[in-house]
């Protein structure tokens, strides 16, 4: 129906990758709607992969603390390889965005120290009160990883009907030795992604920016 899809519509259009969160809780309640609704999403031969670890209150302080402990003394080692490169239009959409975050917060993009400092922030989980850390059976391999992604989309969707902001993290999730040796998950468990999430704090001027979308025309190749 015309009206079901302007609705989605609306949904995709609030969603956005929020860097800067307020202390309050989601509703136990909500998170879990969040995900029962997350978990609809369509998989490969229906295995619905997709598990997902999600901290409240002093479980995600005790996660941030760790966390910022682990990248001050050890490598990065994600599960998923991260890309080598991003050639062309892709290197320009990644640093189109990464320049509209600095001149939001007030970074001059030479300023290196402050760029780090910036990037540390993903670390911090951007002071969010919740996050999400989504994992797959590894022996799913790529597919397994491919159908987490439907339901890392679904999350943030639902979320944003919900009136709650999140932000995918790859960074986070390549420190995954240490997530599994945290949250005790199986060695055959991949971590592919963390969400922060909770409600957006408006002032944030992290916040104040919203990336370009691509047009039909960049995406559609019609034939016949």
């Amino acid at each position: 129906m015309p009206e079901d899809f302007d609705a989605l519509n609306r949904v995709m259009d609030g969603r956005y990758s929020c860097r800067g969160f307020r202390p309050e809780p989601v509703p136990e309640e909500v998170t879990r709607r969040i995900v029962e609704t997350a978990g609809k999403a369509a998989s490969w031969c229906n295995a619905q992969p997709w598990r997902v670890v999600v901290t409240q209150g002093d479980e995600t302080e005790r996660f941030r603390s760790a966390l910022l402990e682990e990248v001050a003394g050890g490598k990065p080692g994600p599960d998923l390889a991260w890309p080598e490169d991003y050639p062309g239009v892709y290197g320009e959409r990644r640093r189109t965005c990464g320049y509209q975050l600095y001149s939001a917060v007030g970074i001059d993009r030479k300023d290196r120290a402050a760029r780090a400092e910036q990037a540390m922030r993903n670390f911090h989980l951007f002071d969010a009160p919740h996050v999400a850390i989504v994992h797959s059976e590894a022996k799913l391999g790529a597919y397994g990883a491919h159908d987490c992604g439907e339901f890392v989309l679904g999350f943030m969707l639902a979320a944003t009907a919900q009136g709650v902001a999140t932000v995918a993290q790859a960074s986070v999730a390549g420190y995954a030795d240490f997530i599994r040796g945290h949250f005790g998950l199986d060695d055959s468990r991949m971590v592919l992604c963390a969400i922060s999430f909770g409600y957006e704090d408006p002032d944030h001027p992290a916040n104040a920016f919203r990336t370009e979308r691509a047009k039909v025309r960049e995406l559609l190749d019609l034939r016949g």
